[in-house]
């Protein structure tokens, strides 16, 4: 596994990252598909806005499939919705084509829904180590140090066999889809994205002490690139 860290100034640096890193999967050559898994939370927010401004239809094409790491179980509707934001923000100004948008269907029910979307992701996504492969994930990390829906208490989640699962809040005991870490982990490039002080402990819980009590710690590319892009507040008691 390959792992860098990388560290800006602000927001929109982060996202000019995001920018070139999606710019490198469009550079490379063939007419394959390209599949993303989408992150939600505050700053993917921020970064699709800035997508949308500074780059507008430019900096991604059809070949562009997007999915979700994880969403919650509400109506497409729904402000908790993490396929709202990223098609209100992004997806649907840039005018990606609605046959490359792969949502979770937070208004199923749960059991069913992550059947569904483990079916969507075989029939779409290509095979490597026997196991469905994106090529570019965007991973947030909660201040338990969850990431996607993969909570501490739900660890199991890391090694399930099956693409999907059914996860619960530990808190609200909401009901999310979530993509298993074994796929994750299968992806070519891994994204964690992270910004903010509050952050800042659980960054260096992951990044320097290797917690393994926490998820996000294990996620770690089987022969992919794991790549952090942290915000100087995120990263402040890391390095």
């Amino acid at each position: 596994m390959n792992t860098s860290i990388k560290v800006f100034d602000n927001t929109d640096q982060l996202a000019e990252e995001v920018a070139l890193l999606l710019k490198q999967l469009n550079a490379k050559p063939g007419k394959k598909p390209i599949h993303v898994a989408l992150s939600g939370g505050s700053t993917p927010k921020a970064i699709f806005k800035y997508l949308t401004l500074q780059y507008g239809t430019s900096l991604v094409n059809s070949r562009f499939h997007f999915w979700w790491g994880d969403d919650r179980c509400v109506p497409p509707s729904h402000d908790d919705s993490n396929y709202k934001w990223a098609n209100a923000l992004w997806l649907a100004p840039i005018n990606v084509p609605h046959g490359n948008i792969h949502r979770i269907m937070g208004e199923n029910d749960p059991d069913d829904e992550a059947v569904r979307y483990s079916n969507e992701i075989a029939m779409h996504l290509p095979v490597e180590n026997g196991l469905p492969v994106f090529d570019f994930v965007l991973l947030g990390m909660g201040d338990d140090g969850h990431t996607a829906s993969i909570f501490p208490n739900q660890m199991h989640l890391l090694t399930s066999n099956n693409f999907c699962e059914v996860a619960t809040h530990p808190e609200s005991s909401q009901k999310r889809i979530t993509l298993t870490g074994k796929l994750i982990n299968n992806s070519k490039l891994i994204a964690f994205i992270s910004t903010g002080e509050v952050k800042a402990q659980k960054v260096f819980e992951v990044v320097k002490m290797k917690n393994t009590n926490l998820p996000a710690t294990h996620i770690q590319p089987v022969n992919g690139e794991l790549v952090w892009l942290l915000d100087k507040a995120a990263a402040s008691n890391a390095f």
